[in-house]
């Protein structure tokens, strides 16, 4: 899987609107709107853990504490105020993201994990930079505004590296994970737009 998405992942991390944020060039408008963006994709993707929750496979990758809708809904609430919902607007590529996270997440588990692995250890992986990094140029006190990076009584090292067992161990058929692969391609690709609309929307100044 690593050698088959290694560019889209290395791609992904090299986001110039990422990297804009955490030296603090863009206003903080552009992390609240990363932020409301981040509300879409993570509704679509939590909502479809509860749909496949009975799973056998799904059942094995479930892990509460990786819930990141609330500690979003926390942070919208500290960057724009008690009326945040009124300020959430899905960006035309984040609509695409979500589709398609819908469409294969309800219905396999390949799909569900690999949108559920492209997100989630991507926020224990350069989410653990990031996020400290747009603390400090934005001035925001202790946890408020950034909880979404946060993810208490987590040891990313560790989770990491268990969360790999289980996709080695998962009892797939080939077929099964070569789709699972090429749809982790897929979500990394869709990120990459997400982030490119948002890189168009704000500029790098």
């Amino acid at each position: 899987m690593r050698r088959n998405t290694v560019g889209d992942h290395d791609e992904a991390q090299r986001s110039g609107f990422l990297d804009a944020l955490a030296a603090g060039r863009l206003p903080w408008e552009a992390y609240a709107d990363l932020t409301a963006q981040h509300w879409f994709v993570y509704e679509a993707l939590e909502s479809a853990a509860t749909t496949m929750a009975d799973d056998p496979v799904v059942g094995t990758f479930l892990f509460p504490e990786l819930r990141r809708l609330p500690s979003i809904e926390s942070d919208l609430q500290f960057l724009y105020g008690p009326r945040w919902a009124d300020h959430l607007f899905a960006l035309h590529a984040t609509t695409v993201y979500c589709t398609r996270l819908r469409d294969v997440a309800h219905r396999a588990a390949t799909g569900f994990v690999a949108h559920q692995y492209t997100r989630y250890i991507g926020d224990l992986s350069g989410g653990q930079y990031l996020g400290p990094a747009i603390a400090q140029s934005y001035g925001l006190p202790g946890a408020e505004g950034h909880r979404f990076f946060i993810f208490n009584g987590v040891d990313p090292m560790a989770f990491k590296t268990h969360y790999r067992g289980l996709l080695d161990t998962a009892p797939w058929t080939r077929a099964e994970q070569d789709e699972f692969i090429a749809e982790v391609a897929e979500a990394y690709r869709l990120n990459i737009g997400m982030l490119a609309e948002l890189q168009t929307r704000w500029g790098q100044r």
